[in-house]
């Protein structure tokens, strides 16, 4: 069999998955070296307190030819964190990301998604093909509306980077919390494949599901116009309700003839308000600006990038 000559670096994240990662490992690892000459997995341990890693030890005993690391977080850093430290350290041509340790899907579908990435995509991502649950899809049909690239973003059980596309991402923002985002917006041709689940999907560390309801919060904020448009809704609705007291004052002036000093004194707050929230308006736009220039976006985009010449 004609193994394949790239370097190919697998990354994969384990917090408490004594109950999976054995089978998890022996799966990557037979296909690491039954398809590729050179290869090496890299198993993030972010904070695990199970047996986690002693079942990676000794899962490592069995490889022959795939170098098999072990990195270990200084405690709980979150999927984000932990991730960007594995592919960091990965010196793959293409780098896969396992973001769990989950293993619902048929094995050939790592070398669908390779042969895939081969056709001129630098990123492939694998979609799970049910239902998802009414949270995920919550976030996701947020995210995306209020997003204005044609990349849809969806749940994914791992996915497939070049190495140009590693180098991409590691010349924008790395302070980026959401990875994610950051792959929807580097610009580079991107493609999904949906496949259909084996196997019931395992029960999340309760510290895990706190860290994404976190990290879905930030990423809305700080990746989306929801933030925006929401303080710019509520500016402009105030802005309205000052200048209407600004005309009720002036009418109650003119036709009721109020209580001495009472249309000063309204007239004095319905302007001060008025300019208040119009300061509001252009610092809130400020702010946004500021965020496209350092965080959200990158300086060019481009669909892809095709050889011409050997």
């Amino acid at each position: 069999m004609n193994k394949e000559k790239n370097f190919v670096s697998a990354v994969i994240y384990v917090h408490n998955a004594e109950n999976r990662i054995g089978l998890f490992l022996k799966t990557i690892l037979a296909i690491m070296e039954s398809n590729f000459e050179h290869s090496e997995i890299l198993c993030v341990n972010d904070g695990s307190h199970d047996a986690s890693v002693e079942i990676m030890k000794e899962v490592s005993k069995q490889a022959e030819t795939v170098s098999i690391s072990l990195i270990n977080m200084s405690c709980f850093q979150g999927v984000e964190l932990a991730m960007n430290a594995g592919v960091d350290m990965a010196i793959g041509d293409f780098v896969f990301e396992f973001d769990n340790t989950i293993l619902d899907f048929a094995d050939d579908l790592v070398m669908e998604i390779y042969h895939h990435a081969l056709e001129g995509f630098d990123i492939v991502s694998a979609l799970p093909g049910k239902r998802e649950k009414f949270t995920s899809n919550l976030f996701y049909t947020v995210f995306n509306h209020f997003t204005d690239t044609s990349y849809r973003m969806n749940t994914e059980s791992f996915r497939i980077l070049s190495r140009r596309a590693v180098n991409r991402i590691h010349s924008v923002n790395r302070t980026v919390p959401y990875r994610k985002a950051l792959y929807m917006d580097c610009g580079l041709r991107t493609d999904n494949i949906k496949y259909t689940v084996l196997r019931a999907k395992g029960k999340e560390d309760r510290r895990e599901r706190k860290y994404k309801h976190r990290l879905a919060v930030d990423s809305l904020l700080l990746f989306t116009d929801l933030g925006y448009r929401f303080s710019m809704f509520m500016t402009f609705l105030m802005i309205l309700i000052s200048v209407f007291m600004i005309g009720y004052t002036l009418i109650s002036y003119i036709a009721v003839n109020p209580v001495e000093g009472w249309t000063t004194t309204v007239l004095f707050l319905s302007v001060s308000f008025l300019g208040l929230f119009i300061i509001l308006t252009i610092i809130v736009k400020y702010l946004q600006l500021l965020l496209d220039m350092t965080l959200k976006r990158v300086a060019y985009r481009f669909e892809s990038v095709e050889k011409l010449t050997r």
